[in-house]
């Protein structure tokens, strides 16, 4: 036994882990809190932090140097040190040149409608494992299921302001008062943001109506909200009908690692009523409305047809504080793997992480991504 343990502990490796403060407009997230770079410490690996990547989650540098962590004032400095960056955010184009050929980006991507980053980071010879396409029992997306649960709560807060007339809307409260009626909210997708986007507005009032594809899913969705909301199945008639009367629509759909499906034309986006608000939670994924375009936290929404449309990008870096710790939670373990046994050994102990591998020297390893932008991909298994 006593071999057998030592044995396992020398399997293990010390890597240098770097934390560069995210750049993404209004993007208050990190990539590890001082808890996991405690438990990365205490496994015998080394973590860099930028100065001040945490000062929007009220974390200090103190906080860092306190468990162990090293402080370092340039990204570029962290990028150059270290064996593993971990992020929140996909790599802007100026990170993806800092990176290199052996070295482990594990973060969220979002490849499937972005060109640039993956011809960025397949130039960059690095081996990059996405958040949102490790995947668990059944089919789940554990490292996605955290900041779509963030995602779809703020989506209909998101849309409640927006119903506000000083902000482009309708004028309606979402649950109204006694003697007028309630916003009516159409969801689109009943997965973890649908749920909980539909959580939150029935909650504030609203009548709500969830459209999706999977029959037993709609069984699950109606026991769970006790007849509180209609879960109906998705067609395009559905979606038309509800979405000409509703006064607030949420797109909540997911094909994960690939392109959004454009689920509402900008035909019926234009026959909707006008101060109606859109918001496309599946915007990272290039949207589910053919209107749809990316937008910040500090410029959230434009107007199309009359409908107000909120498509912010990184709607969880809103409520950093919870969405770190929520976020920290779920990639933890995958962190440690990945630092323990490196990214080869790691991979091929865990099918689940395998599965977030999309780029490696050179090489597209996700199908999804390669079907969007027209590339090849090689089956990742072939590269262990």
């Amino acid at each position: 036994m006593i071999v057998a343990i030592l044995t396992a502990a020398a399997r293990e490796l010390t890597m240098k882990i770097g934390v560069p403060k995210e750049i993404k407009n209004h993007e208050y997230r990190v990539g590890l809190s001082p808890a996991s770079v405690k438990e990365l410490v205490n496994h015998g690996h080394s973590v860099m932090v930028q100065s001040g990547a945490a000062a929007g989650i009220g974390m200090t540098d103190e906080d860092y140097r306190q468990v162990g962590a090293e402080i370092h004032d340039s990204a570029e400095h962290i990028f150059a040190s270290n064996e593993m960056i971990v992020k929140v955010k996909e790599p802007q184009p100026h990170e993806c040149k800092q990176l290199r050929a052996g070295q482990i980006l594990f973060t969220y991507l979002h490849l499937a409608p972005d060109p640039e980053q993956t011809r960025l980071l397949l130039e960059s010879g690095v081996t990059a494992i996405a958040y949102e396409t490790v995947t668990g029992p059944e089919n789940s997306l554990p490292l996605l299921a955290p900041m779509s649960e963030v995602a779809g709560r703020l989506a209909a807060q998101a849309g409640a302001h927006c119903l506000e007339r000083a902000q482009g809307g309708l004028g309606i409260l979402m649950g109204g008062v006694p003697g007028t009626e309630p916003a009516q909210v159409l969801v689109i997708g009943g997965g973890v943001v649908g749920t909980q986007a539909a959580y939150i507005a029935s909650g504030m009032g609203a009548n709500v109506t969830i459209l999706d594809r999977s029959i037993p899913r709609l069984r699950e969705l109606d026991v769970e909200f006790a007849g509180r909301v209609n879960c109906l199945y998705s067609t395009a008639e559905a979606i038309e009908k509800y979405a000409l009367s509703c006064d607030l629509l949420i797109g909540a759909v997911l094909l994960p690692g690939a392109s959004a499906p454009k689920l509402v034309s900008r035909d019926l986006i234009s026959r909707m009523k006008t101060g109606a608000v859109v918001v496309d939670v599946a915007i990272d994924q290039g949207g589910c409305f053919e209107t749809s375009k990316a937008t910040t936290h500090q410029d959230p929404t434009f107007v199309v047809d009359g409908v107000v449309h909120y498509c912010v990008a990184n709607m969880p870096g809103a409520v950093p504080q919870t969405s770190t710790h929520a976020l920290n939670n779920a990639t933890l373990p995958f962190t440690i793997s990945l630092a323990n046994r490196g990214w080869k050994e790691a991979l091929r102990r865990d099918e689940h992480l395998l599965r977030g591998l999309n780029v490696h020297a050179g090489k597209l390893c996700y199908a999804a991504v390669g079907e969007a932008q027209g590339l090849e991909s090689v089956d990742p298994r072939n590269l262990l």
